[in-house]
């Protein structure tokens, strides 16, 4: 089974980062979560509002500020993903020491250019 991305701040209005990534890992072939604070769907990806349990995840990709973010930090880390992309204007030295602590890869980066050039 592939490993997925979960998309943290997912949002169905197109005009948002959070939409395009996830509409763009679905085209690459990724399998997605989307976790928003809105009910919603994104071409046929349901935004959970809750806080699924998910097993399998290689990437968390961030699209929450820093603050948004601490009610997340036990359910982002009980995932135990891989790595942790935080997007630009969601970097979070907080976060990134928890999650280093435990051993998962940070990256400060786009997943939106990850994706266009061949490095997601």
């Amino acid at each position: 089974m592939q490993k997925k991305t979960i998309v943290i701040g997912a949002s169905e209005n197109a005009e948002r980062y959070s939409n395009m990534a996830v509409k763009k890992l679905v085209a690459h072939n990724h399998p997605v979560i989307a976790v928003g604070n809105k009910k919603g769907v994104i071409n046929n990806i349901k935004i959970e509002i809750e806080n699924p349990v998910i097993i399998d995840v290689d990437t968390v990709t961030l699209y929450l500020n820093p603050t948004n973010q601490k009610p997340y930090y036990d359910y982002i880390l009980s995932l135990n993903p891989k790595r942790i992309i935080f997007n630009p204007g969601t970097e979070n030295e907080e976060l990134e020491k928890f999650a280093a602590a435990k051993g998962i890869k940070i990256m400060e980066a786009c997943t939106l250019v990850l994706l266009s050039t061949n490095q997601y």
